[in-house]
């Protein structure tokens, strides 16, 4: 089917906005055009538990420069926070449940030694994945301080946007390269965007491991991640020893893919495939189509195409 009109993806982190409209089709999404805009120093600090907006004016001022230099026709956008600001992970959860609302009781019930923020000020949402042969069901859950998110909301609106849809980068990452991933029933998933280490191991096309770690300050290939990766597969190859990805995937800087392959490649015993944002769009008229310009666009492509 085709788009309606483009959609407008924003990308939110420490150093700044970054924006992507994409229009096109579902199976070839166009990129027409991207901008972006710093924020000044101690602007955002990424948070679990407190406010992450430290300068709300800078805050909104650079939403409004990156946005408008969009020249997007839409007040709306789909908004896409670091890994870090929340929790993702999978959920087992027995018997079945009659509504929404009586699924996220269950869900809060089950993870309220888990959360790592009072009960009453966590939004939470699901997916469900699978059902499993014992009758439970596979669940992908997100979570995050509502405190955080509404402030997000709240300056968004200040900026004069409605944030229609927020998630994670590691969420949208997956949906730009989904029609590669899709291609495997069983693969991995080793990525490396804005200091976070994101492994995704996939199981008939269903994540059945996630593991999502903020590396800030350390570069792609230094050993820290390298040992953050051999560490995660251990836990991943002790739960499922049975388990063997028929494809490895890897997503990395540029300048870091290469470096960054090989150490993929040493921790997986596998020859991995490097994903592109370049090879998965076209880029309009009025939008880079190399990947070393397109690259810190890849999550802001992703909630964009969310959206649409």
């Amino acid at each position: 089917m085709l788009f309606a009109r483009p959609s407008a993806g924003i990308e939110i982190s420490p150093h700044g906005v970054t924006c992507a409209l994409v229009g096109g089709s579902a199976t070839a999404p166009r990129v027409e055009r991207v901008s972006s805009a710093p924020f000044a120093a101690e602007t955002l600090q990424v948070s679990l538990r407190e406010l992450n907006v430290l300068d709300p004016d800078r805050f909104v001022a650079s939403l409004r420069t990156a946005h408008n230099l969009l020249l997007s026709r839409s007040n709306r956008v789909a908004v896409t926070l670091p890994d870090s600001v929340g929790r993702i992970m999978l959920l087992d959860l027995e018997g079945r449940f009659k509504s929404r609302t009586e699924a996220l009781d269950l869900i809060r019930w089950k993870l309220k030694k888990n959360i790592p923020f009072e009960m009453a000020d966590t939004q939470l949402d699901y997916q469900q994945l699978a059902v499993r042969e014992n009758g439970d069901l596979a669940l992908l859950v997100a979570l995050v301080s509502r405190a955080v998110v509404e402030q997000y909301e709240e300056l968004f609106t200040k900026a004069g946007l409605s944030a229609g849809r927020i998630d994670f980068n590691s969420f949208n990452l997956c949906r730009v390269f989904d029609r590669r991933i899709s291609m495997g029933d069983d693969c991995l998933l080793l990525a490396y965007y804005a200091s976070t280490l994101t492994i995704i191991s996939f199981a008939l096309g269903i994540p059945e491991f996630i593991r999502i770690k903020d590396l800030s300050g350390t570069s792609a290939t230094e050993s820290r991640v390298y040992l953050e990766i051999t560490s995660s597969l251990l836990v991943y190859r002790e739960r499922f020893p049975d388990h063997q990805p028929h494809s490895v995937y890897c997503i990395a800087s540029p300048e870091m893919e290469l470096n960054f392959q090989d150490m993929v490649a040493e921790a997986t015993g596998a020859v991995p495939v490097m994903l592109e944002v370049k090879a998965m769009i076209i880029p309009g008229n009025d939008a880079p189509g190399d990947q070393s310009t397109l690259f810190p666009y890849t999550a802001a492509i992703g909630a964009a195409l969310r959206s649409l």
